[in-house]
């Protein structure tokens, strides 16, 4: 076992240790190795392996599989914000004739597309991407299984699709643009598409004795955008900072909080389980809190990569078997630990720095019909409704500059609010979304729609 972590205390220490010894002995993993980020660094690193004295550190590679595509969808946003592409264009716009054009930039992100899941047989994980040179052997005769935009369906193929964009677009391999716009801004110089020493060696475990198989390296050819990259967890934390925060070297905060927001539709079996899928991120409600981030496999290796944006905390798992440990679950349960034993302590409370008084006169509480609402001004500048009972409709707004703002999120974003006002300049009510919002409840002085009744409110008897 090797560890790192100055920071932490001790109890947190052994909890982080204690997790993954449990992870790599009942998964019987050959080795697992781990990390935890926070406030943008690692703060502890931690190792398990089958083999004496010898334990991966933070520079050992693993192959991450599937959190591939997350870097695939990185270079996709950049050529959105470059405004090379729209991300509702369909495909067949910047790259034609393969059959599943219709399906948008943005569809193919997100796995509605209508692929199929796999490319023909045989199984493109285990056998050589030379079986697989052009787009038609990966998608095969019939490239659509479901209607186009109406079901979320994972989809290694659509992430070759958009490998393949990629390369249309920047007329240089996949590999090169990867590593010219991602990888050397952001100091990933231990994440590639073919393994460089030191790395771990991929294995199956036989799932009725502790005996081992050695796995096949496969180079997956057209397939290489959907899961080919190799990488250590020293790396992987460094991509988790980006993913939190942004890095305008490669994408905008705006942008990688877009690849973090859900754009498919879930299956109803994901919405029990609290699941969803964004631009080529996984998310999870798991603990009471939001994870972002993805997972990865192929033959002889698993990987996790968990991110909580609101405790500032996020893990990365790498282990070198076929099956076993549940590493999605050890990074939650990683990022939880840290969370809980040692909550984010919030930036201080500091007021506005100016306070504009038309704005302020509309602080406090409004009515929508009988439902109570409070708006508050915030020192950054937004204004935020929400309702006097915890729950319901609420949103922040932005100023427009013109006197009205813009939602934000859920019920409300996009929607204009704007304060009406009187002839004198004192305020009627709020419009929001054509929604009337009063300072009493039906304010007999407002233009409720419908009207109030003119007896107003009265008791039964």
């Amino acid at each position: 076992m090797t560890t790192s972590s100055e920071e932490l205390l001790p109890g947190t220490r052994r909890a982080l240790v204690h997790r993954i010894a449990v992870a790599q002995a009942e998964g019987r993993a050959p080795s697992l190795v781990a990390a935890v980020v926070r406030g943008g660094r690692v703060v502890w690193h931690g190792a398990r392996t089958s083999v004496d004295g010898h334990g991966p550190d933070e520079n050992v590679q693993y192959r991450i599989g599937s959190i591939t595509k997350t870097f695939t969808a990185v270079l996709v946003l950049r050529l959105r914000d470059e405004g090379v592409l729209d991300l509702g264009d369909p495909l067949e716009k910047h790259l034609p004739g393969t059959g599943a054009g219709e399906a948008t930039i943005a569809e193919l992100l997100a796995h509605t597309g209508g692929l199929a899941a796999e490319s023909p047989a045989p199984w493109w994980e285990r056998t050589p991407g030379s079986l697989r040179p052009e787009l038609s052997d990966v998608l095969g005769e019939q490239p659509l299984l479901h209607p186009v935009g109406r079901r979320h369906h994972y989809s290694n193929p659509g992430y070759t699709l958009l490998g393949a964009l990629v390369e249309e677009v920047r007329g240089a391999p996949w590999e090169e643009v990867l590593r010219r716009e991602v990888f050397e801004p952001l100091g990933l110089g231990r994440t590639s598409a073919q393994p460089q020493a030191p790395h771990a060696g991929g294995w199956a475990v036989h799932p009725w004795a502790d005996a081992l198989l050695p796995e096949p390296v496969e180079d997956l050819g057209r397939m290489a955008p959907a899961g080919q990259l190799w990488s250590t967890t020293g790396d992987l934390a460094r991509f988790a900072v980006f993913l939190a925060d942004g890095d305008d070297r490669v994408l905008s905060a705006e942008s990688v909080r877009e690849m973090r927001t859900p754009a498919a539709p879930a299956e109803a079996a994901d919405v029990v389980d609290g699941a969803a899928y964004g631009l080529g991120m996984q998310l999870q409600h798991r603990d009471g809190r939001l994870l972002v981030g993805h997972s990865g496999s192929l033959p002889g290796f698993l990987a996790s990569l968990t991110i909580s944006v609101e405790d500032d905390v996020a893990a990365v798992v790498l282990a070198n078997c076929t099956s076993g440990p549940l590493v999605s679950v050890v990074g939650a349960d990683l990022v939880r630990i840290v969370a809980e034993a040692e909550p984010r302590i919030p930036e201080p409370w500091r007021p506005l720095r100016e306070v504009d008084r038309s704005v302020l006169e509309l602080a406090g509480q409004w009515y929508w019909g009988t439902y109570g609402f409070a708006l508050r001004v915030t020192a950054d500048g937004l204004v935020a409704l929400e309702p006097l009972s915890g729950r319901g409709r609420r949103s922040r707004f932005r100023a427009n500059g013109d006197g009205t703002w813009v939602g934000l999120e859920g019920y409300y974003a996009g929607e204009l609010l704007r304060a009406v006002r009187r002839q004198d300049g004192s305020v009627s009510h709020l419009d929001l979304g054509s929604f009337v919002f009063t300072r009493q409840p039906y304010d007999e002085g407002a233009p409720v729609p419908g009207g109030v009744d003119p007896e107003g409110w009265r008791g039964v008897g």
